[in-house]
C-alpha cells in the first residue's frame, strides 16, 4: 500500500514565471502602435498587429523599380545607452545606419521593421527606443509597418538589451547607383557628419575607461551635455537631403555612406581597380570629438580614418561640370558639405590622403 499524503503537488508553471510577461508585451504595443502609424507613407498605414507587414508599391508609381534592402545595428554604443539611462536616440541610429545604406545605391526607403530583444522587457526603456525608431522613418520618410519584441531571460544581462533593423527600398532600375562612368578627374563632395554615428565605439568606451571618465563627466570637449550626450548624439540621417539632389541633378555618379572601415574600406567599393580616391584632409576641419579621441588614444590619423568617418558620413561622387549644382543642392537642404578629393588612376593604393598631419 503506498502512503501519498506526505508528497508535494508540483506548482503550477507560467510563462510569466520563467521570465516572459506576454502582457507586458502587449502593453508596449498598445504604446508604439501611435509611433508607427505617424510614420504613414503611401504605400502603407504602418498599422501593427498582423503576422507580417503590408506594403503597396504600386501607390509609389514606380515604373520599373528594383527593390533595395539593407539591414543592420547600432554596435556597441548601446552600452552607451544603456549605461547612461539614455534611450531616446539610438532607434534614430538603428533607422540611419540602414537607410543611409539604401539611399548610396539611389533608392528611396519605403519601409522599415526592427527587432529588439532582451532578458526582461522593460516597457518604459522599449517604448523610448521604438520612439526613436520612428522618430528616425520619419526623417527617411520610410514607414515602420512592424518588428519583433523578443524576450529572452538567460540571454541577455539584467537592463542589456539588443536591436537590429531592416529597411526595403526603391529605385528605378535606370537610376541604379554607382554608375558605371566614374573616371579619373571626378570630384568627391563631403557631407558632415554628426560625430562618430555609430562606428567605432568599441574603442570609444575603451578610451573612456582609460581616462576614468563617466558618461556623466562634462563633455571633455567643452560642449554643454554629459559626456554620454555628447557620444550618443545619433546619426545623420541623410536620405531626403540626397533624393532631392538626386532628382535635381541627374549626373550623379556615386554615392557611399563612411562607415566601420572609414574612408579606406567604404570608397572602394564603388571604384575599378583601375581607379583611386584621392582625399584632401585640409578640406575640411574634424569635429572636436574626433580630435579628443586622437589625442587620448595616441592615434595615428591612418588609425582614425579606419575606424572613424572623422566627420565625414556620406560621399558623393560627380563630374567636375556638376560640382557647384550639387553643393547647391545639398547646402538648400541645410546640409554641410565639402569638396574633399578628386578620382585619379590607380598606382597603388585604392584610397590616398595628403594633408595628413605631422605629429
Amino acid at each position: 500500500m503506498t502512503d501519498n499524503k506526505d508528497r508535494t503537488q508540483p506548482s503550477e508553471e507560467t510563462y510569466k514565471a520563467a521570465g516572459v510577461d506576454i502582457e507586458a508585451g502587449n502593453d508596449l504595443v498598445r504604446r508604439i502602435a501611435p509611433l508607427a502609424k505617424a510614420t504613414s507613407r503611401p504605400g502603407a498605414d504602418a498599422d501593427l498587429g498582423g503576422f507580417g507587414g503590408l506594403f503597396d508599391l504600386a501607390a509609389c508609381h514606380y515604373k520599373d523599380p528594383v527593390l533595395v534592402a539593407a539591414n543592420d545595428g547600432v554596435g556597441t554604443k548601446l552600452k552607451v545607452a544603456i549605461e547612461s539611462s539614455l534611450h531616446q536616440t539610438v532607434g534614430i541610429d538603428l533607422v540611419a545606419m540602414s537607410v543611409n545604406d539604401l539611399v548610396v545605391q539611389g533608392a528611396e526607403p519605403l519601409f522599415f521593421l526592427d527587432y529588439f530583444a532582451s532578458g526582461h522587457l522593460d516597457v518604459d526603456i522599449a517604448t523610448q527606443v521604438i520612439a526613436g525608431i520612428a522618430e528616425g522613418c520619419k526623417q527617411a520618410g520610410c514607414a515602420l509597418i512592424g518588428g519583433e519584441t523578443a524576450e529572452m531571460p538567460g540571454m541577455y544581462a539584467d537592463g542589456d538589451y539588443d536591436l537590429a533593423g531592416f529597411a526595403v527600398g526603391a529605385v528605378e532600375r535606370d537610376a541604379v547607383l554607382p554608375r558605371k562612368d566614374i573616371q579619373s578627374g571626378d570630384v568627391i563632395i563631403g557631407l558632415a557628419s554628426s560625430g562618430p554615428h555609430s562606428n567605432g565605439y568599441s574603442l570609444i568606451r575603451r578610451l573612456v575607461a582609460q581616462q576614468n571618465l563617466n558618461w556623466s563627466s562634462p563633455d571633455p570637449t567643452g560642449g554643454n551635455h554629459t559626456l554620454g550626450e555628447a557620444l550618443l548624439t545619433p546619426t545623420k540621417v541623410y536620405v531626403k537631403p540626397l533624393l532631392a539632389t538626386l532628382k535635381m541633378v541627374k549626373n550623379v555618379k556615386g554615392l557611399v555612406h563612411i562607415t566601420g572601415g572609414g574612408f579606406q574600406e567604404n570608397l572602394p567599393r564603388i571604384l575599378t581597380p583601375a581607379l583611386s580616391a584621392h582625399i584632401d584632409l585640409t578640406a575640411w576641419e574634424m569635429p572636436p570629438i574626433f580630435d579628443w579621441l586622437r589625442q587620448v588614444g595616441n592615434m595615428a590619423m591612418t588609425e582614425m580614418l579606419r575606424t572613424f568617418n572623422c566627420g565625414i558620413g556620406m560621399t558623393v561622387i560627380v563630374a567636375p561640370e556638376n560640382v557647384d549644382k550639387v553643393m547647391e543642392s545639398l547646402t538648400n537642404q541645410g546640409e554641410k558639405c565639402f569638396v574633399i578629393g578628386h578620382i585619379t588612376a590607380r598606382d597603388t593604393d585604392a584610397v590616398k590622403f595628403s594633408g595628413l598631419p605631422t605629429d
